[in-house]
């Protein structure tokens, strides 16, 4: 098949507008089968070759296999591309394109005024239309008047692009997508050959398949060229960024990074043993590519046998992770306990999404804080740590095998649905400049005890299986202090349940300080995060200083035990503003640890805060109101 060409983005077949914008928002949604989240992939790579800062918000229906048409089988990608330092994907889209009515049914209310719409007219049908819950079509009554609609027969010219193809029907149908790719490419001045390249790769074994989907997409690129409909370009220029080299990366792809880095930096060999179950599943995909860097994988039968396996694997001297989410972080409660019992190092890695039960299995929440911090049976204290940003996903892989293996406890690793799909650039670390991980297995027989401490972090020794005058053994049953043996002595108990306690405290001797942004000497209103709110809480903060408000703000990532600073902290301001995904869990425990009344301001929809919503909540307690 014969590529059509197309000149250049200089030569226009017609005059063309051409408008600078410092940062936009485009959402693209349709069916699950539409391919919304390659068309999604696609724009976001190719930004982040132009330079852009960019975050994304990839959404995916909770349903395998939603009826096709219906709103609850709708996906959606957004997109935000700036010339400056971003913090999220955006409160509302500036761009919709719609690729059927139950896609502009979902989505149409979150489109910002005069925001352009692309809407796929094939599919606006009476059946269509009626699965949508549309008692009229919105194309022809009017209710579209406030925004800049094109109307696009993407199904129709696909197929007029393909005529004379070998593809079947279905086939060339499901190219729809590059079509309206290619329009999205003409209108912010993208450039189409990262995205061939893309093409050959993918689909290298069906050639016929990447030249169907380039021809497309082309021809997305001249209707918009061509046709009188389009009098305005967008262009977005690359943002200034600290210099470095950059990738776009996701939040599940930059927490495997980060534990290969502590595996080659401690020189112990990494095993992640794992169940599937979304959206933690692409962590373990993303760890099994790197079997020649001495990564070992094991998808275990059930949550349980995932977890017991990375316990075997901890005591025989690798580092362990097992990775879950909060389903899974329920059924692994008992053997979280072992690892305590044992002092194993380990990493729990739970990626939250919405609940309780099965919930909302890929839509985000912060839901599982308590659980991770108290849910398992008796005392059985860990220290838990939370990842704030896809990128900031590595520095806490990382930090949590550090914590894991320097005071033999296992470490809970908190991250999210909106963390682990969402994608930002990521400025490639200097290796050499990342914390030591040192690992000493214990080899000396003299003197030897399983249950010995250091005097410093309370840590027991590590002693690998085999090693000569080292046999001890372990297992769920209390133990006696140092000697390792069972026992069931009563002070014996108390003093090493007091032992295990304060081993976790002292982790926070080795914290950083809490950092205040804004008014570090302190003043009217501090709002404190932890997780994924920092891009909201961030970009809300930012905009209130430039009104003039007096608000600062803070950000947690150890959760268990909190840094040493924190209660010196909240008592330099007058009030403390906590927002997060669940009902004020940490709103609960900043209150029992500390004499301070906070602010809980708490979201459960399955979506991140918007920006805005955290600045209407600040200019509130500030005495301004809203905007």
């Amino acid at each position: 098949m014969t590529l059509p060409t197309v000149e250049s983005d200089n030569r226009l077949s017609r005059e063309v507008e051409h408008e600078r914008l410092d940062d936009v928002v485009i959402r693209f949604a349709g069916d699950s089968g539409d391919g919304m989240q390659v068309t999604g992939s696609q724009f976001t790579n190719t930004s982040a070759l132009h330079g852009n800062d960019l975050a994304t918000f990839p959404d995916f229906p909770a349903e395998i296999r939603a009826p096709a048409g219906t709103l609850p089988g709708v996906s959606a990608f957004q997109v935000r591309i700036a010339d400056y330092d971003i913090h999220t994907p955006g409160d509302q889209p500036d761009v919709l394109v719609a690729m059927n009515p139950a896609a502009l049914a979902v989505n149409l209310q979150d489109l910002k005024p005069n925001g352009i719409l692309i809407v796929n007219t094939d599919e606006f049908e009476e059946r269509n239309l009626k699965k949508a819950g549309y008692a009229a079509n919105p194309l022809e009554d009017r209710s579209l008047e406030s925004y800049r609609v094109f109307q696009v027969p993407l199904a129709t010219l696909t197929r007029r692009a393909l005529e004379g193809s070998e593809l079947d029907a279905k086939s060339i149908e499901r190219c729809k997508n590059f079509f309206a790719l290619g329009m999205a490419y003409w209108l912010f001045s993208r450039p189409l050959e990262p995205t061939l390249r893309y093409l050959d790769k993918k689909f290298g074994a069906r050639p016929q398949l990447a030249d169907a989907n380039a021809v497309v997409m082309r021809a997305g690129w001249n209707y918009c060229d061509i046709t009188e409909a389009f009098h305005t370009r967008y262009e977005v220029e690359p943002a200034r960024l600290a210099p470095g080299v950059y990738r776009n990366i996701t939040g599940n792809a930059a927490l495997a990074l980060g534990f290969i880095a502590a595996s080659r930096k401690s020189g112990l060999p990494l095993f992640q043993g794992a169940y599937p179950i979304t959206p933690a599943s692409d962590l373990l995909h993303e760890l099994a590519q790197f079997r020649h860097f001495g990564v070992t994988t094991f998808q275990a039968e059930d949550e349980i046998a995932a977890i017991c396996a990375a316990i075997g694997a901890a005591f025989g001297g690798a580092l362990a992770i097992t990775s879950t989410s909060g389903p899974g972080m329920a059924l692994k409660g008992e053997a979280m306990g072992l690892a305590v019992m044992t002092e194993l190092p380990l990493v729990v890695v739970d990626i939250q999404r919405g609940g309780p039960s099965t919930g909302l299995p890929t839509k985000t929440e912060q839901a599982d804080l308590l659980q991770a911090i108290f849910g398992r049976n008796s005392e059985a204290p860990m220290p838990v740590i939370a990842a704030s940003s896809p990128a900031d996903c590595f520095e806490r892989a990382y930090e949590a095998c550090r914590i894991a293996v320097r005071h033999m406890t296992p470490v809970v690793l908190l991250s999210d649905g909106y963390l682990a799909n969402g994608s930002e650039p990521w400025r490639l670390p200097d290796l050499g400049a990342l914390a030591d991980l040192p690992v000493e297995f214990w080899s000396d027989p003299e003197g030897f005890a399983p249950f010995r401490r250091d005097p410093e972090s309370l840590a027991r020794p590590w002693a690998i299986p085999g090693t000569p005058g080292l046999e001890h053994r372990i297992g769920g049953l209390e133990k006696q202090d140092g000697s390792g043996n069972v026992s069931y002595d009563a002070a014996n108990h108390e003093r090493m349940v007091h032992t295990r306690a304060e081993k976790v405290a002292r982790v926070a001797r080795e914290l950083p300080p809490l950092e205040v942004h804004g008014e570090p000497e302190g003043g009217p209103l501090l709002v404190l995060g932890w997780g994924s709110t920092a891009g909201a809480i961030t970009g809300a903060v930012n905009l209130a200083r430039r009104e003039g408000l007096p608000v600062s703000r803070a950000h947690l990532h150890h959760l268990n035990p909190f840094p040493a600073n924190l209660g010196a902290v909240l008592d330099r301001f007058d009030q403390v503003l906590i927002p997060e995904l669940n009902l004020g869990q940490l709103a609960l425990l900043v209150q029992a640890r500390y004499p301070k009344r906070v602010v809980s301001f708490p979201k459960v929809q399955g979506k991140p805060f918007f920006r805005n919503e955290v600045l209407a909540k600040i200019r509130e307690l500030l005495g301004g109101g809203s905007r």
